[in-house]
């Protein structure tokens, strides 16, 4: 059977205080986060060694430090390693690692871009108190009704009976109160209502950065978009959904359709790794993953990548 591996690349809210630590005992790792850090406008190194939770929670800091550190572990496989993978693909702000990984968009100017987007999408952020709440079980129809009874809108569709509902405070905590027959309403730890209305603020000054970039090339490696699950092979069409992506849903459960429909037989979730191959345990059930939460973890990806590995490994 043909190895169908899919590197995934994770989002917000992935980050835990110190989780680079081990990464940066790695050779080169250093130099390359002190350049990422440049790029990016933030002290990566210090925030992913010695910032507590609150400090890297600041969408200034989560976005860059998140797509850094993924692209940090992506950068420990071989070139043929890396081009093994059968494609890739990231969950929000994890899009951006996943268009440096198919090489449409350089690795610096990869940093820039998130950091532009962090900032902007904290500005956006600021004008209102508001923030994103996870809906898990129950019918899907029962809790989109129940996510535009409370007034808000669905951010993230993750697949595996999660969606992400968005708004304001107020609004949440009427969801909360009213939780859809059979779901658990789990407030996150983000702030603001990201992919949805509330981020359009964002969007002039993420144009302006995507404008900045010099070299787009098209992707060498299968890209899908969370747009709506579908293969992007534009670069420039690419770009264009990212600036998109801010105010418009994550398609992530399409993503892992198109995963499945491609004949996947493994995912990779790089560096800060956990959520997304807790998806795929309900999304892409029997799907052999990796979570690439150390360099110890590496190991187990090149398993994968050779056809060796067949149980699920977790943080």
């Amino acid at each position: 059977m043909e190895n169908v591996i899919i590197a995934a690349f994770p989002g917000q809210g992935s980050q835990k205080p110190g989780f680079l630590t081990s990464w940066l005992e790695l050779d080169g790792a250093p130099e390359l986060l002190s350049a990422y850090s440049d790029a990016a406008g933030v002290d990566l190194v210090a925030a992913g060694t010695e910032w507590d939770a609150d400090a890297i929670r600041d969408t200034k800091v989560a976005q860059p430090l998140i797509v850094a550190a993924s692209l940090l572990a992506w950068q420990q496989l071989t070139s043929e390693e890396r081009a093994s993978f059968a494609g890739v693909a990231g969950h929000s702000v994890g899009e951006i690692a996943a268009l440096v990984a198919a090489g449409v968009i350089t690795d610096i100017d990869g940093m820039r871009l998130v950091g532009a987007r962090g900032r902007a999408m904290a500005d956006a952020a600021a004008l209102k108190e508001t923030g994103m709440c996870a809906i898990v079980g129950g019918k899907e129809e029962q809790v989109s009704e129940a996510i535009s009874a409370a007034g808000l809108e669905p951010a993230n569709f993750n697949g595996g009976g999660q969606i992400v509902a968005a708004g304001e405070k107020d609004a949440l905590q009427t969801l909360i109160d009213n939780a859809p027959r059979g779901a658990r309403v789990i407030p996150l730890q983000v702030a603001g209502a990201f992919h949805t209305s509330y981020m359009a603020p964002a969007t002039d000054a993420l144009q302006a950065a995507v404008d900045d970039i010099g070299d787009v090339t098209d992707p060498a490696l299968p890209l899908w978009t969370n747009s709506d699950g579908t293969q992007v092979t534009s670069g420039a069409r690419a770009l264009e959904l990212i600036v998109h992506q801010v105010r418009h849903p994550v398609r992530w459960d399409l993503c892992m359709a198109s995963f499945q429909d491609s004949g996947i037989t493994g995912l990779v979730e790089f560096t800060p790794a956990g959520a997304l191959v807790g998806l795929a345990k309900r999304g892409l059930r029997g799907t052999p993953a990796v979570a690439l939460t150390s360099p110890t973890d590496l190991a187990a990806a090149r398993d994968l990548l050779r056809g060796l590995h067949s149980a699920t490994t977790t943080p």
